[in-house]
């Protein structure tokens, strides 16, 4: 994980802790990147997604789980990149996961969810393992 006692560390920590969405890239098997966005929470230095199970993310990470993770800048600057391994995990699922809810309680219902529904829905856990970390 990123040292907070380092100036780019701490830039970066701040960044991911406001950030709402970060764009997650998987490569298909005939090598093309797809981006999408999606809602994360960091956990034992760790990136965890809950996933769509019928996206092509899950099946990209089957065939190849190295993924990059990019968060929005600020025309230009404030820039988060993380490239790491992905791993589809058994839960827990969302609703079981605090920081996950108190984040984004107010999405879940403003996409039209229960927390409930929002879980059967995104119900398959990523976790991400970084491996190396660019801040501009």
């Amino acid at each position: 994980m990123l040292d907070s006692n380092t100036p780019d560390g701490a830039k970066g920590l701040a960044l991911l802790e406001d950030a709402y969405v970060v764009w997650l890239t998987t490569v298909r098997p005939n090598g093309q990147p797809q981006s999408s966005p999606v809602w994360f929470v960091i956990d034992d230095d760790e990136f965890v997604i809950y996933s769509l199970d019928d996206t092509a993310r899950i099946p990209n990470l089957g065939t190849n789980p190295r993924v990059s993770l990019n968060l929005d800048s600020n025309a230009g600057a404030d820039v988060v990149t993380v490239e790491g391994v992905a791993r589809v995990v058994d839960g827990p699922p969302s609703t079981e996961h605090a920081a996950y809810q108190e984040k984004y309680r107010d999405g879940i219902r403003d996409i039209g969810h229960t927390p409930e529904s929002f879980a059967q829905r995104y119900s398959v856990t990523l976790r991400i393992t970084p491996q190396r970390w660019r801040i501009h």
